[in-house]
């Protein structure tokens, strides 16, 4: 698979209705080697009590971006872990994100993201680090 149909495939994949980023608000817009970029779109389902982006809903943001990034030479892949560093409040009707690898590796990948909002104020910022799963076990 070149690397234009893989990103494609992961693109496709990941925006599908009932998988768990998508039903939150999650979109991937972007996947080319070595990058991958992403949106959450703010609802009512993704604040916390204060009025601003609940943190979990980052999170899934993050996760979802950083694994296409992780994904985006080719193969497949999970989360071993992650930290984030919220920088301050995450509000306003979108926010976007972008990951870009530390480290490929054929077991391991390190990947960073940097989170703003739609006034490209920087939100948050991490690190996620991904098991890389054989070929034969992609996509179980």
């Amino acid at each position: 698979m070149s690397p234009e149909s893989h990103s494609d495939f992961i693109v496709r994949t990941v925006n599908t209705p009932h998988q768990f980023s998508y039903e939150n608000g999650v979109l991937v817009t972007d996947v080319t080697p070595g990058r991958a970029v992403g949106e959450l779109t703010v609802g009512p389902n993704s604040i916390n009590p204060h009025g601003n982006v609940h943190g979990g809903a980052l999170t899934t943001l993050a996760d979802t971006v950083a694994g296409c990034c992780a994904c985006s030479e080719g193969g497949s892949c999970v989360t071993a872990g992650c930290t984030l560093e919220y920088l301050r409040p995450a509000n306003g009707s979108k926010i976007f994100c972008e990951a870009t690898p530390k480290k490929l590796g054929r077991s391991l990948s390190v990947v960073q993201v940097i989170m703003t909002n739609d006034k490209n104020k920087v939100v948050a910022t991490g690190t996620f680090t991904f098991f890389m799963l054989p070929e034969e076990n992609a996509g179980k």
